[in-house]
């Protein structure tokens, strides 16, 4: 049976036939969550770009999970055979930034407006920081989890895109198996995998879930 694809993967899918045909690798930022979910990400696309990858997710719930989360991330980039040399970028845990993104919103359902806000947030830091850096791409690792809206996460990406000038990476990472790939590649490093996106907000609903 043939994996589903996805319009947003198809898009990849021809960004990537483009840079083959014209023999470059061109650089890409790639906004990680955690090590799990840039694991598959990392495999994929170090075949065809120079990444770097950039750790800013100020939604996490406390400096320890944050901590935790970089460390993975290095332990993992620094023992993975990637095709090219990836770069960490870690920023510094700024909490406020989230509780100010999300003020008025501390009720509304997991996925609801709190996570657009914070999804912008966070993209908005990585396409900053793409054009002050001189990033051919940015994307996020955040499409690999069948939890999150990939047509929301384009679509922010594509708006960050024409503001900041820089081209966005458009991705749906869970399709063509990238989501299982993931699983696999954590449990082969042994991956610290988290059952929650790391805010406060979705810990609390995991916790009255369990």
């Amino acid at each position: 049976m043939s994996r589903s694809i996805g319009v947003y993967q198809k898009w990849l899918d021809d960004t990537v036939s483009d840079i083959v045909s014209k023999g470059k690798t061109p650089s890409l930022l790639l906004h990680a969550c955690c090590a799990p979910c840039s694991s598959y990400c990392v495999e994929y696309l170090s075949e065809y770009f120079d990444i770097t990858v950039f750790f800013y997710n100020p939604n996490i719930d406390s400096l320890q999970e944050y901590e935790r989360r970089v460390s993975e991330e290095e332990r993992f980039l620094s023992s993975f055979p990637a095709k090219r040399p990836v770069r960490l970028v870690s920023e510094r845990y700024e909490p406020k930034e989230f509780y100010e993104a999300a003020k008025g919103l501390e009720d509304e359902p997991e996925g609801g407006k709190r996570c657009e806000k914070c999804f912008r947030l966070r993209l908005s830091k990585a396409a900053a920081y793409a054009k002050e850096n001189g990033f051919d791409y940015f994307t996020t690792t955040l499409s690999i989890s069948p939890l999150k809206n990939a047509s929301l996460l384009n679509s922010i990406g594509d708006e960050l895109s024409k503001e900041y000038g820089v081209p966005y990476l458009f991705s749906e990472f869970k399709k063509r198996g990238g989501f299982q790939r993931s699983t696999e590649l954590s449990k082969e490093y042994g991956l610290y995998r988290q059952n929650y996106c790391g805010c406060v907000f979705s810990k609390k609903e995991v916790t009255c879930d369990g």
